[in-house]
């Protein structure tokens, strides 16, 4: 029995993937949930196991093709379908001298007088066909209405957070655009298209007959990927680019988002940064002195990212405005930690998500954190466990590197990063000491986050590592 391989719903806001590697070729067996390909969305990239165990019979969607949730990728023969290949060639071979049989009945012309109620549906399925077919024809030629905008626009439109925030960025008519996705949906593609002018469907937006108040100017939008491509192309001549030995490597789908994501947030938010510094000596003796009774009791490493979030909660608990979002000319003030840590991966970065970190005692922290990294490396991550951060976490220091100026991730407005934790001179009460010292940078959008509040911020981050005093088991 054939099964049908689906393209999944990786959640609410997802309605499309790229597939990105096929871990299998057809003819090979495979085992019921043993991993059958990679996807890749713009918010997760996972790896998708086989509904069923049997022999991969066909693949459908090559690699690097973006299909809506639903589309039927490849199809899997089941346990009888290897006792069925044997009879197929046989089959095969009669099975296109039956066709051209039914092919020859069908087309033999029925006396016009009586005609059968089969060749009456057929006929009127044809016609129905063919006016739907010559519908787009006549719309386009027809003139547009002036009324007819205003109709659509109080028609729901389905679409996707992501689909609208392009369709925002580029002055896309949401409602002018033909949805090719499941059940009409406008896809990340449509809009793609519309902006390329190929969209089926598409038309401009007109423009409004009034101007926009004075004291509020219009917004620039972010540039799209295909806009950044096409300023990256003019500002720096190709010709300056292929010289002497090189070779050409495509972005993979997560490298694309990342560089659309950074682009676009260094857009948005006007970037300021704060440095400071920590004496964690006493954290460090403290995880030394630790770690071994931590790893056999609770059956987690013990590392210093906990700490750093716990600092980090009583930071934003005593500053919200580091916790919160910026929605046009408001304010969204969180009340939930929500804080996303970066985590690094062979094929690009990735930011899941601490949930209620507030809510979580030191040891609840440390397995989360450990949890999310290793579901992030095996591709195990759900799109939810990306989403929804208030705050973010960027450690460059696990690299050896000495401090960084990290992008912030959209829609927070700040980042903290971590420097490496090494032993140094300072002066401590009129005398030279060796203490492990960390630099800690702070990232933020000036548009509602000031200097004072960020050192403010900063200061309680420093005061709480520097004066530990929680229990860690």
């Amino acid at each position: 029995m054939a099964t049908d391989v689906i393209m999944p719903q990786m959640g609410e806001s997802i309605f499309e993937g790229t597939i990105t590697k096929w871990l299998k070729k057809p003819g090979e067996k495979v085992e019921r949930d043993e991993p059958l390909f990679e996807i890749s969305t713009d918010k997760v990239d996972a790896e998708i196991p086989s509904p069923a165990a049997g022999v991969l019979k066909e693949i459908k969607v090559s690699e690097g093709q973006t299909v809506p949730i639903q589309t039927v990728v490849g199809v899997i023969d089941g346990a009888s379908g290897a006792a069925a290949s044997a009879s197929a060639p046989a089959s095969a071979k009669q099975e296109p001298a039956k066709q051209e049989t039914r092919q020859r009945e069908d087309e033999k012309p029925a006396p016009a007088s009586a005609p059968t109620k089969p060749q009456a549906a057929r006929a009127d399925a044809s016609k129905a066909t063919a006016a739907q077919q010559s519908a787009p024809a006549l719309r386009a030629a027809a003139p547009v209405p002036t009324a007819a905008p205003q109709r659509a626009a109080t028609e729901k439109v389905r679409s996707s957070p992501l689909v609208r925030r392009l369709a925002k960025e580029n002055n896309i008519d949401l409602t002018q655009v033909s949805g090719t996705g499941a059940g009409g949906r406008v896809s990340k593609r449509d809009i793609l298209d519309a902006m390329e002018g190929g969209g089926a469907g598409y038309q401009q937006a007109p423009a409004p007959s009034y101007a926009a108040p004075a004291q509020r100017p219009a917004a620039v939008p972010p540039p799209s990927g295909t806009q950044v491509q096409a300023a990256l192309e003019a500002a720096v001549p190709r010709e300056r680019m292929y010289f002497g030995n090189y070779s050409v490597e495509p972005m993979s789908i997560m490298r694309q988002k990342i560089a659309e994501h950074m682009v676009m947030s260094k857009r948005v938010s006007p970037h300021v940064y704060s440095i400071d510094e920590a004496d964690v000596t006493g954290l460090v003796k403290l995880r030394n002195q630790k770690k071994e009774e931590f790893e056999r009791t609770t059956g987690s490493k013990l590392t210093f990212m906990p700490f750093f979030i716990r600092a980090a909660v009583e930071g934003l608990r005593a500053f919200p405005t580091v916790n919160s979002s910026v929605d046009g000319t408001n304010i969204v003030f969180h009340r939930e930690c929500n804080i996303g840590i970066a985590v690094a991966l062979d094929w690009g970065l990735i930011v899941p998500v601490v949930k209620n970190a507030e809510e979580k005692n030191f040891l609840g922290l440390q397995r989360a954190i450990n949890d999310l990294a290793e579901r992030a490396r095996s591709k195990r991550l759900k799109p939810e466990e990306v989403q929804e951060g208030t705050f973010s976490i960027t450690n460059p220091g696990v690299f050896g590197g000495l401090m960084g100026l990290p992008v912030i991730s959209q829609p927070n407005v700040a980042i903290l990063g971590l420097g490496t934790i090494e032993k140094r001179p300072v002066v401590v009460d009129d005398a030279i000491a060796i203490r492990s010292m960390v630099y800690l940078t702070l990232s933020y959008d000036h548009r509602v986050v000031d200097g004072a509040i960020a050192h403010q911020f900063m200061g309680k981050v420093k005061h709480f590592l520097e004066n530990w005093t929680e229990s860690i088991l």
